[in-house]
């Protein structure tokens, strides 16, 4: 057991009881009433006009690629950071695209405006966007890129929730955004995610790419569209789908945890603001772009590799919980699952690299305190 775990028990028993309530009284589990309920309070808490609930951030990154896919055609590019979730990359590779890898700054452990045009060619079709540990990655630069060059912005929010951009809560700025629900995350429905859009076209592609692809779970407009096949409305599916599908229990608890979900995000803001101001910035990188920071977890990024195996060796003695390489186990294009396919670096991937090297991070959550932060930063700055 971790005295400092990367999570800690954030199902409450008040979350436990509403679940076992719900299960007691309902005669009806699958995707229904309740999801759509939750659905409705994720879009009013992010200021979207539309969220589409699905089984886990994943699934929100293979939907918003297969929704590339539907709008721009096959084939084709999409540039990708090299710091993120794997299914970032897979879900590109799997829809059929090239991944494009651009390096990111260290600041903000995303990809910058300057790296992403450059890679863009003629068969580029969308951008994927990751706020990693949930520093803020966009900005209007990045907004205007996309719209000059009439590609699709996809904005990875899993690790962000409640990270702003100029006020404005992330996963507004893209075309269409994804939320991961894990236990791990800002609040969780053990697992699930979320797609979010102000595109109504993209919100029903969302709820029909959920759904095995079949129009019946499209409005009445879109249902009018493909009525003139011989075939049962019942199962016409007018998309290559999948079965991504939550169930009410997670909606149930995602209107629980919702109810924290600002608390919470307030304590990580002042968690990732103390441990900055304590760590020793001669040893560690301590210049983040923090303006409007919801981190998922806090990071450690060594100036001297050459240490990485005494901080790790004094996270352990701590019983600190940690993982090396940040966000997603560091540069994905170093994985092996690349081998058998085709992918493209534009430019070097220095930074990413450095941060593969040099990186870790460790929990940042409601039990996680200013003593425990203060205590453990003396002994790293004496490492």
């Amino acid at each position: 057991m971790f005295d400092w775990p990367l999570m800690c028990n954030n199902v409450t028993k008040e979350d436990k009881i509403a679940m076992s309530d719900f299960i007691l009284k309902s005669d009806k589990f699958t995707n229904g009433p309740k999801v759509r309920e939750f659905e409705k309070a994720w879009s009013e808490w992010l200021g979207s006009k539309y969220s589409v609930m699905v089984s886990s951030g994943a699934a929100a990154n293979y939907i918003t690629a297969a929704i590339v896919r539907e709008r721009k055609g096959a084939g084709g590019e999409i540039i990708v950071p090299p710091i993120g979730w794997v299914s970032d990359i897979a879900s590109v590779i799997n829809t059929g695209f090239i991944p494009v890898f651009v390096d990111v700054d260290l600041d903000t452990m995303a990809i910058n405006h300057e790296n992403i045009e450059k890679a863009i060619t003629s068969d580029t079709k969308a951008i994927v966007l990751v706020h990693a540990l949930g520093f803020n990655g966009i900005n209007q630069k990045i907004i205007d890129l996309a719209e000059q060059h009439d590609l699709l912005l996809i904005e990875d929010c899993c690790e962000a929730h409640g990270t702003e951009f100029g006020g404005i809560r992330v996963g507004k700025f893209g075309h269409m955004s994804c939320f991961s629900f894990y236990f791990g995350h800002h609040m969780t429905t053990i697992e699930g995610g979320m797609v979010c859009t102000d595109s109504k076209e993209i919100y029903q592609l969302a709820r029909m790419f959920r759904s095995h692809g079949m129009i019946r779970e499209a409005s009445e407009e879109v249902q009018q569209k493909y009525r003139r096949y011989d075939l049962n409305p019942l199962f016409t599916f007018a998309v290559p789908g999948y079965n991504m599908r939550s169930t009410e229990i997670n909606g149930v608890l995602g209107l629980e945890q919702i109810k924290r979900l600002d608390r919470n995000i307030e304590i990580r803001k002042r968690n990732l603001k103390f441990w900055l101001a304590e760590l020793d910035s001669e040893k560690y990188f301590t210049k983040y772009l923090v303006e409007g920071n919801s981190n998922f977890s806090l990071p450690l990024i060594l100036k001297d590799r050459n240490s990485l195996d005494k901080v790790c060796k004094t996270l352990e003695e701590n019983s600190v919980e940690y993982r090396v390489g940040t966000a997603g186990g560091g540069n994905q294009a170093r994985q092996p699952y690349l081998d058998n396919f085709n992918y493209r670096v534009s430019g070097n991937l220095k930074i990413a690299n450095y941060i593969h090297f040099n990186g870790l991070y460790i929990g940042n959550h409601a039990e996680v305190n200013n003593k425990k932060i203060k205590n453990l930063c003396e002994k790293l700055n004496n490492v």
